[in-house]
């Protein structure tokens, strides 16, 4: 069910406020396109500085949309503080959405014993299934293998979204993890090489703004048609880069401007990309035949 090329969505703004109806548009284009699946509320939805009714919202709005599409939610419900990632993992779960994401817990540097009791207090909590999420260059913290390991041996703990850039972990944990264990990169351009090493698809920025081409990829590395996806693979490659030469989501929302799919405003500390990166972002659109 959450595999192949799934969307961490944007989250558009309009005069400081989150444009509800642009969302509600954004959600029901990428369903459109053939997206995967839909995550909200994570680091590229700004979450951060999302109120916790906006975050709720949000999230409510992502499930309305996609209801009777078969194309599944799994909410973004993280925090660095466990009884808050409850309290949105509950509201995930009456909401409707098919898992949760939670990201390691940022800024207090929890050790991996802290790592381990808080993702398992917080799946205990709520009986939906949960996928892990470790970014260490977001967060700050790194969650090893041998805490991933035991961390599947959690029921409802499904799968891990991983944007450690180490190759050589999808195979380590595919190795001692329960069977089953969905992996998932969460980085655009190691993506194929992770699915080489047992991986099972991609929660993806680049699909924000080709979720066609990123969906196609997938499907040909499913039919292991290798020529389509190296094809693919090097049409969005200089885009995989360009989206992170600042900080994500400045310049992916740029890029959703220019295909007028929402507007590239962001909210503070983050402020909209340089004209070096516009131009950077748009040519790679055009490499990747995004734009003309």
């Amino acid at each position: 069910m959450f595999t192949g090329s799934l969307v961490a969505l944007i989250t558009p703004f309009s005069k400081g406020a989150v444009d509800e109806k642009g969302f509600e548009k954004f959600v029901a284009w990428q369903i459109k396109e053939g997206t995967d699946g839909l995550v909200p509320c994570g680091t590229t939805g700004e979450s951060p500085t999302l109120s916790t009714e906006e975050h709720k919202r949000v999230i409510d709005i992502c499930i309305a949309t996609a209801k009777g599409t078969g194309v599944p939610v799994i909410a973004g419900t993280g925090s660095n503080s466990t009884e808050e990632a409850i309290e949105l993992t509950r509201h995930a779960k009456k909401a409707g959405a098919d898992a949760a994401m939670l990201v390691v817990p940022y800024y207090n540097k929890p050790t991996q014993e802290g790592l381990f009791q808080h993702f398992k207090a917080v799946a205990e909590a709520v009986d939906i299934p949960i996928l892990l999420y470790n970014v260490p260059p977001r967060t700050g913290g790194d969650m090893q293998v041998d805490t991933v390991v035991r961390l599947s041996q959690v029921r409802n703990i499904i799968g891990i979204k991983d944007a450690s850039y180490d190759m050589a972990r999808p195979t380590l944990t595919r190795l001692r993890a329960k069977k089953g264990f969905l992996q998932l990169s969460g980085e655009d351009a190691s993506a194929v090489g992770f699915l080489a090493q047992g991986g099972d698809g991609c929660i993806s920025v680049t699909a924000n703004v080709a979720p066609r081409l990123c969906g196609d990829m997938h499907d040909a590395w499913k039919k292991r048609d290798l020529d389509k996806v190296f094809e693919i693979q090097d049409r969005l490659m200089p885009l995989h880069k360009a989206l992170f030469i600042e900080t994500s989501p400045a310049p992916v929302k740029y890029g959703a401007e220019l295909l007028g799919q929402a507007s590239a405003e962001l909210r503070l500390p983050l402020v909209q990309c340089t004209d070096a990166t516009k131009k950077q972002v748009r040519d790679a659109m055009v490499h990747a035949g995004l734009l003309n």
